[in-house]
């Protein structure tokens, strides 16, 4: 027992990859079990929470589990750490997810302080990080983490009572920061991966992805304004709409048809393309077209949560020496994650039963592309890396070493 937990805190992936997969499944159930309790008029009233369960199951998708999902990657990809690091911080994670769940019985700056903390001790690691060793594209990761502690900061004054009706602006802009990152992280990484498939395939170098430099700084741009953009509230749909159509025109020029056989890069592109659907839905709903609540969640479950199985599953492969196919059971994850996305954008509109069944079977979609995960990926997570030469070692492009940011 001592092996396996000596090796899960040796890498940050390690850590919070299954912590984030584990904790995805438990609050995913005490929310179906909440739901459940609700349809069948058997209202079950969560005491141990200081807030709504609405307000607790948001918090944790945004804040929790894509929490846990980021720091996992910057712990390994920017500022990596072993040991003792990884599991201070991972104790500062857990902290926080533990508090929040009896955060009635506790003062409620005690329960912000502990839930902030993780974020913050991610930003001063990765901030002392570029001051060593100064890399101008990995700063830019540091703006859209101080917008996710921005909103997790505003939630948490909603909730002490120091400002009114603000923590549903603090979950929007946790929310808005996790999707610029990933449309800046998808972005460099993508097209590479892309790259490096068809270069392994020996497919001729003018069919690969093209370098498209002014939609790359014109999609960054927008991406870092987005999240603030929510203090304008004339301006934010006219930047999400507008930066959905520019990360759209980026996605025409990396030969999606290509690869679509790869459940690894297709979960990529499924994630993005989400994250343009939802993008546009919330400018329109914005202006009166459509409903909010099912855009938020297209971007909540098919991009957020889409991106993130991707991202952890290409770098827990790569990480521990493995070849880059994504094991069968985590495919058919990727495939239940957009099916969660779906499913809770077709409730939006729908009363009474119809609505709770979808709402219900979002939700087990959601676990179930957890459960996937983990049972696909559990042997790597806590096993020692294979033998060097089991592993065949991709080919990388000159753009991905420079952007130092390939997490397989």
């Amino acid at each position: 027992m001592t092996q396996y937990l000596e090796r899960i805190l040796s890498e940050g992936f390690r850590a919070f990859f299954l912590g984030a997969a584990i904790w995805a499944i438990l609050s995913g159930l005490i929310w179906e079990f909440w739901l459940g309790a609700q349809t069948v008029g058997n209202g079950i009233e969560m005491s141990n929470l200081a807030m709504s369960p609405y307000e607790w199951h948001a918090h944790e998708m945004i804040f929790g589990y894509a929490g846990a999902a980021v720091g996992g990657f910057f712990l390994t990809a920017v500022a990596s750490g072993r040991g003792w690091v990884i599991a201070c911080c991972f104790c500062l994670w857990s902290a926080g997810r533990l508090v929040m769940w009896q955060s009635s019985a506790l003062p409620s700056e005690i329960v912000a302080g502990i839930d902030l903390s993780f974020l913050l001790v991610l930003i001063a690691r990765i901030g002392a990080q570029l001051v060593r060793r100064p890399k101008p594209q990995h700063a830019v990761f540091l703006v859209f983490l101080t917008a996710l502690v921005a909103g997790n900061l505003i939630v948490h004054l909603d909730w002490t009572g120091l400002t009114s009706d603000a923590a549903d602006e603090g979950i929007r802009l946790g929310l808005l920061a996790l999707i610029g990152l990933i449309i800046v992280l998808g972005g460099h990484v993508t097209p590479g991966f892309i790259r490096n498939a068809m270069k392994r395939a020996e497919q001729a170098e003018q069919t690969w992805p093209p370098v498209t430099p002014r939609l790359n700084r014109a999609s960054v741009a927008l991406a870092i304004v987005l999240p603030w953009s929510l203090l304008v509230p004339i301006l934010h749909p006219i930047i999400a709409l507008a930066l959905a159509l520019i990360h759209a025109l980026r996605l025409t020029h990396w030969r999606v048809t290509l690869v679509l056989r790869d459940p690894l890069l297709w979960s990529l592109i499924a994630a993005q393309s989400l994250v343009v659907v939802g993008l546009a839905m919330w400018a329109l709903a914005r202006w009166g077209i459509g409903e909010e609540v099912g855009a938020l969640h297209i971007l909540g479950l098919g991009g957020i949560g889409g991106m993130t199985l991707a991202v952890m599953s290409r770098a827990i492969l790569g990480h521990t020496g493995r070849a880059l196919v994504s094991p069968a059971p985590v495919a058919w994850g990727y495939g239940l994650m957009i099916l969660s996305a779906a499913l809770r954008w077709l409730a939006v509109d729908l009363i009474g039963i119809w609505r709770d069944a979808l709402l219900l079977a979002s939700g087990a979609a959601w676990i179930g592309a957890f459960v996937l995960f983990v049972a696909g990926f559990l042997p790597a997570l806590i096993g020692p890396r294979p033998a060097r030469d089991v592993r065949p070692i991709p080919t990388q492009t000159r753009h991905m070493k420079l952007q130092r940011l390939d997490v397989g």
